[in-house]
């Protein structure tokens, strides 16, 4: 209290989650000086940093959620390189691929071995590296957590422990299907992605673009670099996946004021219009749905499918997946 209440301006407090004892004083200053953006609060703890800060400055704070660097900032020609090494200034600015490579190998190890034990100190560490290194192979598909359990030898309560704690650490994202009352069996796991392309690659062990265009993994690898940069420059309330025992299946599905949008991923150089895809237009009554795939042009395959490339998030053109375009 002494040491914050006098300081005038712009106040910076990074790491706060080493801190939790400093919210209850923030709240009681916040409350003597109502002045907006008065107190910046940084820290890596995610959700549970966001429960600390709740319970004691509920009403006086707004969260914004900081992500690597983003394909709309580093360029549509850095595209590659981008999703080679992922978002983290440090990965994505090192001078070669190996400095890239040795940077994240550092990052994951130390954010086991201290990071979390920061949040969850009855994690070991290295059963979280091989729950970790063995998601990286899954990324990209249904959760099963039996399956993985079986792999690691730990109950499958331990392993569903393991993977929310690393999305509540932002490491890993659980993308929830959609479900409505329909006559087919639907999906009803999430699809598990690791968040930066560039970890996925480390724990895959992808050192160079080569390593990555001739890995089994590279597809899945290209569809959560995708949808994570969509999920970053297209506004919306809610995203999901679809998909039917049948076979049906729709990468992602945006919710936005009360519209359903469906976006595809397709690694291929000309995308055409699939049984899969009229079936989700119909069933899931969509307003449009777009294909995103590695090309350079856009253009359109009915009223309803337009095909998108990756690199228009970079300018904006992106934005068209929720607003109304010319086709």
């Amino acid at each position: 209290m002494t040491a914050l209440a006098g300081l005038k301006g712009l106040v910076v407090i990074d790491e706060i989650q080493r801190r939790p004892e400093l919210f209850p004083i923030l709240r009681v200053l916040i409350d003597r000086n109502r002045e907006p953006g008065r107190f910046l609060i940084l820290g890596s703890a995610s959700l549970p940093l966001l429960r600390q800060s709740s319970e004691s400055l509920a009403g006086r704070t707004e969260i914004i959620e900081l992500t690597g660097f983003s394909i709309s900032e580093v360029g549509a020609d850095n595209q590659s390189t981008h999703w080679l090494r992922g978002g983290f200034p440090h990965s994505y600015l090192a001078q070669t691929e190996q400095d890239s490579s040795t940077w994240r190998k550092n990052f994951i190890r130390a954010f086991i071995e201290s990071d979390i034990p920061q949040v969850q100190p009855r994690v070991p560490a290295s059963a979280l590296s091989r729950f970790w290194t063995m998601l990286a192979h899954y990324h990209g598909q249904v959760w099963n957590g039996s399956e993985l359990a079986q792999v690691l030898g730990v109950s499958q309560s331990t392993t569903k422990r393991y993977l929310d704690l690393l999305q509540d650490m932002l490491m890993v994202r659980q993308l929830q299907p959609w479900h409505q009352n329909l006559k087919k069996r639907q999906v009803k796991s999430p699809k598990t992605y690791l968040r930066d392309s560039g970890l996925l690659h480390e724990l895959l062990g992808i050192k160079t673009m080569k390593n990555l265009l001739e890995n089994p993994k590279s597809g899945a690898s290209w569809e959560g670099y995708a949808l994570e940069e969509t999920l970053k420059a297209i506004p919306h309330d809610q995203a999901y996946f679809w998909a039917t025992h049948q076979g049906a299946e729709l990468d992602l599905m945006l919710l936005h004021n009360g519209t359903k949008y469906g976006v595809e991923y397709k690694m291929v150089d000309a995308p055409k219009i699939t049984k899969s895809i009229l079936t989700a237009l119909e069933d899931l009554s969509l307003e449009r749905l777009t294909i995103i795939y590695p090309g350079s042009k856009a253009y359109a395959l009915s009223d309803k499918v337009r095909v998108l490339p990756l690199t228009s998030m970079a300018n904006g053109d992106g934005l068209s997946i929720v607003a109304k375009t010319d086709s």
